[in-house]
């Protein structure tokens, strides 16, 4: 398996890279972001100490010499410094600096007490950024319908099926994109691999089986490249991800989303907005569904809930009205 550290970082990072990405099983993709933010660190501290001379390009301070006595002399000052620079110099948001945040202090606890290669945790107390937590966008279920109303062409039976599966099981882009026809099971239920290859089991309604089997009479068979990918693309091959999501793209402009933020991820929002809200399902049920690591991450549908009924209360034309005070006239 190709991944990207294995000549950059230093043997520690490394050790914590591969645990992320063969014991938490976490994607290749998260695992490089772990170790970008890592990397940004380290190039920064040695510029910081002094330890490269002032005119070396930022880009191309190694990092692969760093070891552990450099480690154990790295404080919580060391962090702020850094989130500052972030901000300062390079501009980043505070949804930015809070995932590296969150890298280093995945990082410093891995090898403070799983490694115990120093004796204390310097990150333990590093406070994150305070982020503006949005609530998702979706689509209403009158969009919803009119949305899988705008499916025609040449391929209606297999878009249309994409979006029933988008907007009543939740799945990711990659996730969609990764489908095989083998995953379709008897007892309707579709298997889905998720993030970190981790499988879940969803459960398919009758527009989901309705649709798959109306798309599977007409599915290409001769001349497919990939014979068990379920969406099949014009050059019969697996749809890929950028495919389906020009696909949606499409229809979102026909019904005229499209210059509104609207996306695939936006049909998996609205799948779930459309759970919770409408079919009252419990969030820990949501979780399993959705395929969330945790039950934060799903609580959103819930804010979002309690954010309609505060601006519902609010929009209220009584709600502006006070009891006037003794004193008034």
């Amino acid at each position: 398996m190709a991944v990207r550290f294995q000549d950059e970082a230093f043997p520690i990072l490394k050790e914590y890279l591969f645990y992320q990405q063969t014991i938490r099983q976490k994607s290749v993709k998260t695992v490089d972001e772990y170790f970008l933010d890592l990397r940004l660190f380290f190039r920064y501290m040695k510029i910081y100490r002094g330890l490269v001379p002032s005119d070396t390009e930022f880009e191309m301070i190694p990092i692969d010499d760093i070891e552990q006595p450099f480690l154990k002399k790295i404080d919580l000052t060391d962090a702020y410094e850094f989130m500052n620079y972030l901000q300062r110099d390079r501009g980043l948001n505070a949804a930015s600096r809070a995932r590296k945040c969150s890298s280093l202090k995945g990082f410093f606890k891995f090898i403070s007490k799983k490694k115990h290669y120093l004796d204390r945790d310097p990150m333990e107390e590093l406070e994150m950024p305070k982020t503006k937590k949005a609530l998702p966008k979706y689509l209403t279920l009158e969009q919803s319908i009119e949305l899988l109303n705008a499916v025609e062409g040449e391929n209606r039976e297999r878009d249309y099926a994409i979006l029933t599966l988008f907007l009543n099981c939740g799945l990711r882009v990659s996730e969609m994109a990764g489908l095989n026809y083998t995953d379709i099971r008897n007892d309707h239920t579709i298997r889905v691999l998720g993030k970190g290859n981790k499988e879940r089991v969803i459960y398919l309604n009758s527009a989901c089986i309705t649709a798959i089997n109306d798309y599977m009479r007409v599915r290409p068979v001769d001349e497919v490249k990939d014979k068990n990918a379920l969406f099949i693309s014009r050059n019969h091959r697996r749809m890929s991800v950028k495919t389906i999501q020009a696909m949606v793209y499409k229809y979102l402009e026909k019904i005229g989303l499209s210059a509104q933020g609207y996306s695939c991820h936006k049909l998996r929002h609205t799948a779930a907005t459309l759970m919770y809200q409408h079919g009252g399902v419990d969030i820990r049920v949501l979780k399993d569904v959705l395929g969330h690591e945790n039950l934060g991450t799903t609580e959103i549908y819930t804010h979002l809930s309690n954010e309609q009924m505060k601006n519902a209360a609010e929009s209220n034309p009584l709600s502006h009205i006070h009891q006037k005070s003794s004193g008034d006239k």
